[in-house]
């Protein structure tokens, strides 16, 4: 790899950055503040100039690719970069230069495995993002964030875990070639492949395994929790994208998703809860896509992750700056905030009507293109599934969390509104949400696309029918408001078992294992302490009457010969010659009386 390839790799530029973060705010707070989007905005220029291919090296006979750049990659790699300049202004008031460093390597993390072209690459980068994610968790400082980034990391650790296994397992089943990370046949998919495809999974918040989301994202810090919504789950459906297309499990995995969150979403009092659900649902309709297989619903899959992860991030900055200029966060603490926080207001429901799929929207151009896939597919009972969760989106997000947070009942709270960078991020994700939806700006995303398109959103069917789907809702949430006012509760899904788990974890760990320890401890001061001190005192005494003995005596002898000698040697040469010339006749006499 050449130097000048590795300046072109955007995840350079993030790993420097997150390094001299403490550093440049410790010379000035400024120079903190300009790269947390400078750097962004470098990404969002280097991308463009990228090879095809660069970056291979070659390590203990492995080839490392950290390069590789197709129309699937650039998808990503276009609204990754980009989503990061969002979360840098949005995060420009946070004066902790960790959480910035936190940041910039989970970013890194997922350029890095969007970028990656084999399977040890990718690891390494998957793991960076899981324990770089968990410091946005944690930077929160409060005891249930503390617990719920332990939980998130434990999570992400065995899921990590097993792809490694599937990475091991591949390896030997088929050797070197099976470290480039290509597409899986679904006809000759083994154990190995499985495993990689589970660990996937649950980045993608596939369920079962998919509680670990709605258990940590509320509890992240404001900024945290927007750039956690854009990327985790968004580079596990380019990794399911890039492997796995065609999968009937993801299909039938994913129409589950869609309904699953809405359902959830439907009951959740705490908005970021509400939101953190929704992206289950949302990436259900991208896992969906990518099992179905087709041109037309991989696609959509693609624009659907692009589109989310702008409507999402502008929903999550919403709520978080009621979060940040309030302290609450629960639908049932709140109420008539739109005369304290006009703007934040303004762009929350931009983001409801984003993901509700309004035509002039993104989420009109990308949701309706998987749902179209599902059709061209013949797949009836997923394109109704989908169909159907699209209610409960409208229902949850573009309804019931804007009224009553920003209408509704006055609750009292007061509020002001956020600083100035964390309405201009929201601003330019209000932006594109409507870029996106109509016009040159669907045209300039559809080209970006894996596969030529030939779709078209806004056709007479499609408007007519997202109308009626959009006024039904509106008039059920009308009649059936006051069943769907929040309640202050918590609903437990399936993080209960982990939950639970974790205190079965900690019984085991404090009893049977501490007793045992103790017994262990016992013994060895009964019996291994007195056994040791013994053989100590048989080494040393072997030590000393053996080897020294040895070595000590043969060095006497050694001494005492020499001092012999030396009594030999008087300094007198008479004596020299004279016991020279009869060692001459005593060696002459030898030889005749032998011979």
């Amino acid at each position: 790899m050449t130097s000048h390839e590795l300046f072109m790799h955007p995840t350079t530029w993030f790993f420097l950055a997150a390094v001299a973060m403490p550093l440049l705010k410790r010379i000035h707070p400024v120079l903190m503040k300009l790269a947390l989007v400078g750097v962004p905005a470098l990404s969002i220029v280097l991308i463009y100039q990228l090879p095809e291919s660069f970056g291979t090296v070659t390590w203990m006979g492995f080839d490392l690719v950290f390069g590789r750049v197709d129309k699937l990659t650039f998808v990503f790699l276009n609204v990754f970069t980009l989503m990061a300049l969002i979360g840098g202004f949005y995060s420009l008031h946070v004066k902790e230069s960790g959480h910035h460093t936190a940041a910039f390597l989970y970013v890194a993390g997922s350029l890095g495995v969007t970028l990656c072209g084999d399977y040890f690459t990718l690891f390494a980068f998957w793991e960076l993002m899981a324990f770089a994610s968990t410091f946005l968790v944690w930077y929160r400082k409060k005891k249930k964030s503390v617990e719920a980034g332990f939980r998130y990391l434990l999570v992400h650790t065995a899921g990590g875990l097993v792809l490694l296994a599937g990475i091991f397992l591949r390896y030997q089943n088929v050797g070197l070639e099976g470290l480039a990370f290509e597409q899986i046949a679904r006809d000759g998919a083994t154990l190995a492949d499985y495993l990689i495809m589970i660990g996937f999974m649950l980045n993608a918040a596939v369920p079962p395994i998919h509680a670990w989301l709605p258990d940590a994202y509320p509890e992240a810090t404001v900024a945290g929790a927007v750039f956690m919504c854009a990327f985790t789950t968004k580079t596990a459906v380019y990794v399911l994208a890039r492997a796995f297309p065609g999968f009937e499990a993801l299909a039938i995995l994913g129409a589950i998703m869609t309904l699953y969150g809405v359902a959830y979403a439907v009951i959740e009092n705490d908005a970021r809860r509400i939101l953190a659900y929704h992206i289950v649902s949302q990436v259900g309709y991208m896992v969906c896509g990518i099992g179905i297989g087709t041109a037309m619903s991989i696609n959509g899959a693609c624009a659907h992750a692009y589109a989310h992860i702008l409507y999402k991030a502008l929903l999550f900055m919403g709520v978080g700056a009621v979060l940040e200029m309030t302290g609450k966060s629960k639908l049932s603490e709140l109420g008539g905030m739109w005369k304290h926080m006009p703007w934040a207001m303004v762009f929350t429901v931009i983001g409801g009507i984003s993901i509700s799929g309004f035509p002039l929207t993104s989420g009109f151009v990308s949701k309706s293109m998987i749902i179209a896939g599902a059709g061209e597919a013949h797949r009836p009972v997923l394109l109704v599934m989908l169909t159907l969760a699209s209610v409960g989106t409208f229902l949850s997000v573009g309804i019931k969390l804007p009224y009553y947070i920003w209408f509704g009942k006055d609750s009292g709270v007061e509020g002001r509104e956020a600083p100035w960078n964390m309405n201009l991020a929201m601003l330019i994700a209000a932006f594109f949400c409507f870029f996106l939806g109509f016009g040159p700006g669907t045209s300039w995303l559809y080209q970006m696309l894996p596969f030529g398109v030939g779709y078209h959103p806004y056709s007479a069917y499609h408007l007519s029918e997202t109308f009626q789907i959009l006024s039904f809702t509106g008039l059920g949430f009308y009649l059936m408001v006051k069943k769907l006012t929040p309640e202050d509760h918590m609903s437990l899904d399936l993080d209960w078992f982990y939950r639970k788990g974790a205190r079965v974890f900690m019984w085991v760990a404090s009893k049977p294992i501490h007793a045992f320890n103790e017994w262990m401890d016992n013994v060895y001061r009964t019996i291994g302490t007195p056994l040791s001190m013994a053989l100590a005192r048989a080494f040393t005494w072997f030590d000393k009457e053996g080897i020294d003995f040895t070595i000590d005596g043969s060095a006497r002898q050694v001494v005492e010969g020499g001092n012999k000698l030396r009594q030999v040697q008087t300094g007198q040469v008479q004596q020299y010659i004279g016991s020279a010339v009869a060692a001459i006749f005593v060696i002459l006499a030898a030889v005749v009386f032998f011979v």
